[in-house]
Formats: structure tokens, C-alpha cells, sequence
């Protein structure tokens, strides 16, 4: 499967990060060591030492370098080795590869493609643990499944109908329409408004209301989704566009979620939801929590399982359905990107 090399991609959570402890973590198959230095400066490297192959991550922290362990060769932030024990001569190939790294709502983020290219702002507007205006619980799920089976399920919310019944709550509207969908810079926008409804598990409402859903998908694979509960009538008062969320009377809240390739078939989903301050409290995270690590579970186990059932079909073909536009378009928008990035490549050998 195709993959976009030139994006930022999520590598763990900015806090368990701590000073002077080098994090290993293996992206688009590519081992890499991510370490704090004490003055709070982020580095990333290949996780691979020149000399016997063993992993930096195991090293020590010298300031802003890097020692391997094994036998002593100290790196410099951008892979140089500067130092051999014993040494004096240093190859002019004794270098690692350097990734760009940030710290980013609350994400660590690692550019995978070009580091000439490797531009901030392209960093996804994600809401950070430590946003002011939201309560937010954190978690992450390892799969073994291909990285795109995740994101192909998050483009397509007609199965919370059935995957999440019990979890979510879902009811037959995701299975019966089609949200809207439209394409975005790097992604695709899905809305949907569930007119005179009770609401869900998440955004229960004693009377009948207007619920709204709405999410942006980005390269390389996260999603940023808000919603919320509001009076009978707004949806078509708004023209069943984008509503001012002030006026909503319950239910805001948002979610940050980001799905990395690792190695062979595996993949690390992280996420993040809670309750906007004015909608709800550390209680209502707990709760909104609990219900995530149910539906997620759920989530893990259909699509654990479908990779299998991949894995075990000779030549794997998939039928498209009237849900797929969002999966189509997103993943047309990869294998365009993809396409690009390895003809620049070419033509640059």
C-alpha cells in the first residue's frame, strides 16, 4: 500500500517524552530515535549506529549529541559522528539520517520525505491536551493491520451503524445516507446533521434536537473532528452547512485522531476526546473515555480481522459502495501524491 513520505507524521505523545531518554519508534518501516535534550531541544535520528548496527536509542545523552552505547561513537543532532573512541580520523561517511522533528499539540511529529521540504505548517490543526477551551482523555492502540485498513474505516461512518451499536450508539442514518463529502486541501471534509433525533451514547439529549458531526481527514492520516447538539430547526436554519457552535445546548466536543504506519502490517493509532469547558467536565471525559476504549476495541478487532482475511485471499479486490466516496477521493489524493514524490526522486537520480 501507498504511502505519502513528504507529511508529518504523529510518533507518540509529547509528554511521556521526558528529558535525556531516547524513544525508538519505527515509521514507514524506517527505525528512528527521538530524544529531549535538557534544554527542551527535540532531535531525531536514524536509529541505527554506523559501526555494529546497534540501536541509539539504547544511547546516552550528551547534551545536544547522542552516544551510542555499544562502543562509544557520539552523533551529532544532524547524524555526523563526531567523535570515534580511539579515533582521531573520521569517515566522511560515518553520518545517520536526521528526520525534522516538532512538538505539536501535544504530538510529536516526524517528517518523513524530503527535510528540505519539511514545512511546519503543514502540521494538522489537531487540539492539544493542553487547550484551554477543551477536557481532553488520551489513549493509543497498537493494530496489526496495514496502516490504510484504519484510515479507510475512519472515512467511512457507515459502519458505526453496526461495528458500534452498542458502543457509540449509533443509529441507522450512517448506514442508510451518506454524509457530505468534500475534498479540502490534503483531505476531505465530512458533515452531517441527524434532524428531531435523541442523539447518541455521546450526545444524549432528552428532547428531540438537531445533532451535527463534522470532520476534516488530512494527509497522512488524521482525522480532526467537533460537534455538537443544538435546537430543533438549526440545521435547516443554517442551510445544513457549518453551525455556530455558541449557540449549541450541549454535546461540543472534540476529537483528535492519527493513524501511523509502523513495520510490515502494523500500525499506532492514537487519539484524544473530551468535552468543550462549556459542555462538560473531567466526569463527562471519564465518560466520553470509557466509550472510546469500547468502540475502539470494536474497531480493532473488525479490522484486525479483515487483514487477516486479506492476507488469506489470493488477489484481493474491493467492491465500492455508495459510502466510498470519502475513501476514494482520499485515497486517490495519496496515490497522486505518492506518484509525484517518486518521479521527483527519479528525476533527481
Amino acid at each position: 500500500m501507498s504511502y505519502v513520505r513528504n507529511a508529518w507524521y504523529v510518533a507518540g505523545w509529547s509528554q511521556d517524552l521526558a528529558a535525556e531518554k531516547p524513544f525508538a519508534i519505527t515509521v514507514l518501516g524506517e527505525r528512528i530515535v527521538i530524544w529531549r535534550t535538557a534544554a527542551g531541544n527535540l532531535h531525531a535520528l536514524e536509529d541505527r549506529c554506523v559501526h555494529r548496527l546497534a540501536p541509539l536509542s539504547l544511547g546516552r545523552c550528551e547534551g545536544e549529541r547522542l552516544r551510542c552505547m555499544y562502543h562509544g561513537l557520539l552523533f551529532d543532532p544532524d547524524g555526523k559522528v563526531a567523535e570515534i573512541p580511539g579515533q582521531e580520523l573520521i569517515p566522511a561517511r560515518a553520518q545517520v539520517r536526521r528526520y525534522p522533528v516538532a512538538d505539536r499539540h501535544s504530538w510529536l511529529w516526524v517528517w518523513m520525505g524530503d527535510p528540505a521540504l519539511a514545512d511546519q505548517g503543514l502540521i494538522p490543526a489537531a487540539v492539544g491536551l493542553d487547550h484551554p477551551d477543551y477536557i481532553l482523555g488520551h489513549g493509543q492502540l497498537d493494530y496489526a493491520a496495514e496502516a490504510r485498513l484504519i484510515n479507510d474505516n475512519l472515512l467511512d461512518f457507515s459502519h458505526l451503524t453496526f461495528v458500534h451499536a452498542e458502543s457509540f450508539g449509533a443509529g441507522p442514518q450512517f448506514a442508510a445516507t451518506p454524509g457530505r463529502i468534500t475534498p479540502i486541501e490534503r483531505g476531505i471534509r465530512y458533515e452531517r446533521w441527524t434532524e428531531n433525533s435523541m442523539g447518541s451514547s455521546s450526545r444524549r439529549s432528552e428532547v428531540p434536537m438537531d445533532s451535527f458531526m463534522s470532520y476534516d481527514f488530512v494527509i497522512p492520516g488524521i482525522l480532526l473532528m467537533t460537534g455538537g447538539v443544538f435546537p430543533l430547526g438549526t440545521a435547516k436554519a443554517c442551510d445544513y452547512g457549518q453551525p455556530d457552535y455558541s449557540k449549541a445546548v450541549s454535546g461540543v466536543t472534540f476529537t483528535s485522531q492519527a493513524v501511523t504506519p509502523m513495520e510490515g502490517k502494523t500500525a499506532r493509532y492514537f487519539f484524544s476526546w473530551g468535552p468543550h469547558r462549556n459542555h462538560g467536565d473531567e466526569a463527562q471525559r471519564d465518560l466520553l473515555m470509557g466509550i472510546a476504549a469500547k468502540a475502539f476495541a470494536e474497531d480493532k478487532t473488525m479490522i484486525e480481522a479483515q487483514q487477516r482475511v486479506i492476507d488469506d485471499t489470493p488477489n484481493p479486490q474491493v467492491m465500492p459502495t455508495a459510502h466510498d466516496r470519502g475513501v476514494t477521493l482520499f485515497n486517490r489524493l495519496v496515490e497522486k501524491l505518492a506518484r509525484e514524490e517518486q518521479r521527483e526522486q527519479s528525476e533527481a537520480a
